[in-house]
């Protein structure tokens, strides 16, 4: 034992034992004693991946492929939307259980994307707005995103237990920081001046956050929101250790089993899934010069819709003027 040995000032680190694993194994029964405090929260968060991944379920593969394909346009144009659709027919093709499998695994992203945005955007806000906070809070998002992934595991298996919940927790942990950062990043490189002018005109500190530094700051934060989905994407072959369901838990009985194919099977439909979430969303970081100075309402189907009817309202009311004048 480390206690037995004589101190060796040219290796002091084998002779001093701080128990710090022991220490840490307190965690353990800590998790144990309030496992119970923590049930209305699994309640609440199993409620909100079941309603979307039965969402998913429940529409049929050729509605949820156009509608995907819909906001694919609208996000980021025609050439990213055949993008779109090439993933999505492979996704589809891969094998008779992949959509299903893709499914879960997509309803699982969504749910750790919607809690690490409502928990990320405030923090990323507040860091940008303080440096005292950005201070504090660096630390901790140096740790979130360097430590091993398998580390959050334990602590909220016994927590919580296994299943679809620790499952989207340890993803929400992982896939935070990005988010955070990035947030905070574009709030600080707001141009100064443009707040000065819109504080000199009379605004308000909210309309100047909502009306000025967010919009301003919207490229950055949807860069931070889509490393956040691609790390929730990453994390759902590790996640599915502790039984959370979807293409990572057949890419990991694929292992198990040695069975090349259904893992690149399944490994191909996740590379799918992130090929269409990191296009839609570099499609939403878009700048309005790169869609020719228009609203995004302009363009994509819902311009289309717009645009047709501006026209048939045009038309009739040149009929209506002509019969009158007749």
């Amino acid at each position: 034992m480390a206690g037995d040995k004589s101190f060796n000032w040219l290796d002091p680190f084998s002779s001093i034992d701080l128990d710090i694993a022991g220490h840490s194994d307190g965690i353990k029964q800590w998790a144990i004693e309030h496992r119970e405090a923590i049930q209305p929260l699994k309640m609440f968060l199993d409620g909100l991946i079941q309603g979307i991944e039965r969402t998913f379920q429940t529409i049929p593969p050729l509605v949820m492929f156009a509608f995907i394909l819909l906001i694919a346009w609208q996000a980021a144009g025609r050439r990213t939307a055949l993008y779109v659709a090439f993933a999505l027919l492979v996704l589809g093709l891969l094998s008779p259980e992949a959509w299903a499998l893709a499914m879960t695994t997509l309803a699982i992203v969504v749910s750790a994307v919607i809690i690490a945005v409502i928990i990320g955007l405030p923090l990323g806000v507040l860091a940008g707005k303080s440096d005292r906070f950005e201070t504090i809070l660096r630390p901790m998002l140096d740790t979130m995103q360097t430590i091993p992934a398998f580390v959050y595991l334990v602590p909220v298996v016994m927590l919580i237990g296994i299943g679809n919940v620790s499952g989207v927790l340890v993803t929400v942990i992982f896939a935070l920081a990005p988010l955070i950062r990035l947030t905070s990043l574009g709030i600080r490189t707001v141009n100064p001046s443009v707040v000065e002018a819109a504080r000199a005109f009379g605004a308000t500190p909210s309309q100047i956050m909502f009306k000025v530094e967010l919009p301003m700051a919207t490229p950055t934060i949807f860069a931070g929101l889509n490393q956040t989905i691609m790390l929730s994407l990453s994390m759902v072959v590790i996640a599915s250790m502790i039984s959370v369901k979807g293409l990572g838990n057949e890419v990991l009985r694929a292992m198990g089993r040695l069975d090349a194919g259904k893992a690149i099977v399944s490994g191909l439909g996740i590379v799918m899934l992130a090929i269409i979430l990191d296009r839609i969303t570099q499609g939403l970081s878009r700048s309005g010069r790169a869609r020719g100075h228009r609203h995004w309402w302009q363009t994509g189907p819902i311009g289309v819709i717009a645009n047709l009817f501006r026209r048939v309202t045009s038309r009739i009311s040149t009929t209506t003027r002509e019969g009158g004048n007749t």
